[in-house]
């Protein structure tokens, strides 16, 4: 089977998960959600285009290789945000606060990231496609829109470097890349990067491979809606193991 697979790094990254009142947490690997919202990004798919969203989300599978989750970092955020008003729209930051300060509120919540992290993603076509992997890697090479790791404040501190791979799931996420710094020791040094890797994909339990270890979940990052947000069940297989 054909890949694009493509990779991730930055100083920052968040990957959402199930959000309760003040608590913004973040996942350890990219949740496929992120991955879309990324090659939506490139292909300069706008968020309230949601056929054309709709039409990326069935059009390719999703896979991951973990090298390092990274550290967590937790931010305590603050943010002035005017109440709602049906009869004004807002269109910059700067209009939002140009209104008098008794109507601004203050939200406060709690954000986490992972700092340092580095992923590895693999994705491939589905049968229901509208996209191409030759127009999705054309489109990370040269976004339309600006690419982000979760959230805008996670900038991509390395290029994507997408690449197509034609061979088995595992083949195609143990492929390798460029050293982000000058060898690949100082990225294991810096970066933090054990023995350890762990895979996570959909579809088949067996489409790594046939180990034993293989976990599977129930997890909630199929992009559904933006208005409002709503994600669907998907399965997720996962497999840490000793990389040789």
């Amino acid at each position: 089977m054909e890949y694009l697979v493509f990779r991730l790094y930055g100083p920052l990254a968040s990957w959402g998960e199930a959000a309760v009142g003040g608590d913004r947490p973040s996942g350890l690997t990219p949740t496929r959600s992120a991955v879309l919202g990324m090659i939506a990004a490139g292909l300069g798919i706008k968020r309230e285009n949601t056929e054309r969203l709709n039409a990326l989300r069935l059009s390719i599978g999703v896979a991951i290789k973990s090298y390092s989750t990274g550290s967590l970092v937790r931010d305590y955020h603050t943010a002035q945000v005017p109440s709602q008003d049906k009869k004004r729209r807002f269109y910059t930051r700067k209009d939002e606060l140009s209104i008098a300060k008794e109507k601004l509120n203050t939200v406060l919540s709690s954000r986490d990231y992972r700092s340092d992290g580095y992923w590895v993603v693999a994705i491939w076509q589905q049968p229901d496609k509208a996209f191409s992997l030759a127009e999705i890697k054309k489109g990370l090479v040269k976004p339309a829109f600006t690419p982000y790791l979760g959230r805008k404040a996670c900038p991509l501190a390395a290029p994507l470097f997408p690449q197509f791979i034609e061979s088995d799931l595992k083949s195609a996420l143990d492929c390798e890349f460029p050293p982000i710094l000058q060898t690949d020791e100082q990225d294991k040094r810096w970066l933090g990067i054990g023995s350890y890797v762990t895979y996570l994909w959909q579809g088949q339990a067996d489409a790594l491979g046939c180990y034993e270890g293989v976990q599977s979940r129930n997890v909630w990052d199929e992009p559904i809606s933006r208005m409002p947000w709503q994600f669907g069940m998907r399965q997720e297989h996962q497999l840490t193991m000793v990389e040789e």
